[in-house]
């Protein structure tokens, strides 16, 4: 990857989230194998609109904690646009208490496995989620956090 245009938007009133250079490591992170310049839009939000958009866009009622929007490499001049991820925050720290793991590991979890999905990874088969776990497994650890499957 030559170049990686992070354009992160913070649209959640009063919730913690961590700084810009985080998120723009994990996304570069995730992206190390993209050939070229890419753009990606990141939202954070909260769950209201992760309500609102996981209704409208996967049929599915309250809010998820992170969507994925690709779209089909839309050019930018000489920067192709991979598309957007939207991220809840208030889930990402409720999962993270939850599961009992600090909250940053989630966040750079979730970033990393919604830039995937970007580039085409999913989890809709059993081979599918192997092939896209190991991949967040490998970034992850690649950058000192701990395997999120363990």
């Amino acid at each position: 990857m030559r170049r990686a245009h992070i354009d992160l938007t913070v649209a959640c009133d009063g919730c913690a989230v961590p700084v810009r250079p985080a998120f723009i490591r994990w996304c570069k992170a995730a992206l190390a194998d993209t050939e070229g310049s890419v753009r990606v839009g990141l939202r954070i939000v909260a769950e209201s609109e992760a309500a609102e958009l996981n209704t409208r866009f996967r049929g599915r009622t309250g809010p998820t904690n992170v969507l994925s929007f690709p779209y089909d490499d839309a050019p930018l001049g000489k920067i192709r646009f991979l598309g957007d991820i939207v991220i809840c925050a208030p889930l990402v720290k409720a999962e993270a208490l939850k599961a009992g793991r600090p909250e940053n590991d989630h966040w750079a979890h979730l970033v990393i496995h919604g830039i995937l999905h970007l580039q085409g990874f999913d989890h809709e088969t059993d081979q599918d989620a192997r092939v896209m776990e190991a991949r967040e497994t490998r970034i992850l650890t690649g950058m000192g956090f701990t395997d999120p499957y363990q």
